[in-house]
């Protein structure tokens, strides 16, 4: 979260979003999570969780076997990781800004944080420089495709509009109220080519890429949707030699 606004904006509604995400099977996260752990793997070795949030993503690393570090530029966020032992070591900084040293760590995630981002383009150069040349990236975004449409109510078999062009980078906000829980969401929306194009020039290799589908065993209702049109990108990728 490079940028002070979005900064600002996360540490405002930092509250609501630990209880957000701590309320089980409540939003998407729980439906991909035994996809994403399979995705990442059994490892050894460090990964660094950048935009750890209040831990969870950090939590699965440490499933898969990782001595994990957690760094997020909210201090509230920090905390809370820390109080639910979400890692090994912890640190508040940006993502552009990591207090670790070169060639430190053998997987840097990133998890839903680049749409929080100014610069992209800074937060992968960063990640680079902290991974070691045989090391890897993770990440995830929500795809571009929900961000220029929506469907027009919650039937599962609802059209999809859509409502912005699909191109060009553009601020969004938006709340969601489900369940009792209110959390206000913001970021940037950008198309897939951006993301690429920021890996490329910092001078990373996709070398896999997912579109997943949800388990809606451990929530139906509005995730029905998103079994016809994906929720969530993951990428992992690599640096080049230099």
């Amino acid at each position: 979260m490079t940028e002070t606004t979005d900064r600002e904006h996360w540490s405002r509604v930092a509250s609501d979003w630990i209880e957000w995400a701590r309320t089980p099977n409540h939003d998407a996260f729980w439906a991909y999570r035994d996809q994403l752990r399979a995705y990442i793997g059994r490892g050894e070795g460090e990964a660094l969780d950048i935009g750890c949030g209040e831990g969870r993503v950090a939590r699965l690393l440490k499933e898969c076997g990782l001595r994990v570090v957690a760094v997020d530029p909210v201090e509230q966020f920090v905390t809370a990781a820390a109080a639910a032992d979400s890692s090994h070591d912890y640190a508040i900084a940006a993502a552009a800004e990591l207090p670790f040293k070169d060639g430190r760590f053998d997987l840097a995630v990133l998890y839903n944080v680049l749409m929080d981002v100014e610069d992209v383009s800074a937060a992968l150069k960063e990640a680079k420089r902290v991974l070691r040349t045989s090391g890897m990236v993770f990440i995830s975004i929500v795809h571009p495709l929900t961000d220029c449409g929506r469907f027009i109510d919650t039937d599962p078999d609802a059209p999809y509009v859509r409502i912005e062009t699909y191109f060009g980078r553009r601020r969004f906000e938006g709340i969601e109220e489900r369940d009792g829980l209110r959390m206000h969401f913001a970021g940037w929306s950008q198309p897939l080519e951006s993301y690429a194009a920021a890996l490329e020039d910092v001078g990373f290799a996709i070398t896999s890429l997912r579109e997943p589908v949800p388990n809606i065993g451990s929530r139906g209702d509005h995730l029905d949707l998103w079994r016809r049109i994906p929720l969530f990108l993951w990428l992992k990728a690599r640096p080049l030699p230099a």
